[in-house]
């Protein structure tokens, strides 16, 4: 088992991630603000899912595929904008908005949103990268499996994930609330998760491993 020193030392460096915005807390706080609080923390927790599977990725050696083998992160890379892309298309097409009291209306189910943060994830070669760049640093050979070191390393930095980005969530969630009573409002709101899609994938889209 890793050391309470080496532990300690890595909740350092995922607390200093975890206060740095980024993708991840961007999908989550559009998320809160536009469904709410359940919504966020399911966004989280697939999110979160996918992290444990980028830890087993790298821990098994699945992740050097990708610095290997150029092609296969870009076609990874490719899959991710195109499904962040058609979420886009879904949120823009969509003729309710989440925000609006109407029962009637169209919401994204949380198992929907638990799979588009868990996707959103998986599909992000970047974070496979950083998964395999970080975590060996904090691993110790003599310490007993790979592989639960690295599972343990993923625990704490969604531990550390789940103080930050919930308290994201929760401010998210109360500026959504606020203007949720105005359709107009909660029709912006509808456009800014679009937005959020759309420029995710022309970021994962765009940029390349640097």
């Amino acid at each position: 088992m890793l050391a309470f020193s080496t532990l300690a030392l890595f909740s350092g460096a995922c607390l200093a991630l975890a206060l740095t915005p980024g993708p991840d807390m961007l999908l989550i706080a559009s998320c809160s603000a536009s469904q709410g609080r359940t919504a966020g923390f399911a966004s989280l927790a697939g999110i979160q899912l996918g992290t444990y599977c980028h830890a087993l990725a790298a821990a098994l050696g699945l992740s050097q595929l990708f610095v290997t083998v150029p092609v296969a992160y870009d076609v990874v890379r490719f899959i991710g904008a195109a499904y962040l892309l058609y979420l886009a298309f879904k949120t823009f097409r969509s003729t309710g908005t989440a925000l609006s009291a109407n029962a009637s209306l169209p919401r994204y189910s949380r198992a929907q949103i638990f799979r588009q943060g868990l996707l959103t994830n998986v599909l992000n070669p970047k974070m496979a990268l950083f998964v395999l760049a970080l975590f060996p640093q904090f691993i110790d050979p003599d310490a007993g499996s790979i592989v639960v070191q690295m599972l343990l390393l993923a625990t704490v930095l969604n531990a550390v994930g789940v103080i930050a980005n919930g308290a994201v969530i929760v401010m998210a969630s109360r500026l959504g609330q606020r203007v949720g009573s105005s359709e107009r409002a909660a029709r912006w709101m509808q456009k800014i998760l679009g937005t959020v899609f759309l420029g995710l994938a022309c970021r994962l889209a765009l940029v390349g491993r640097d």
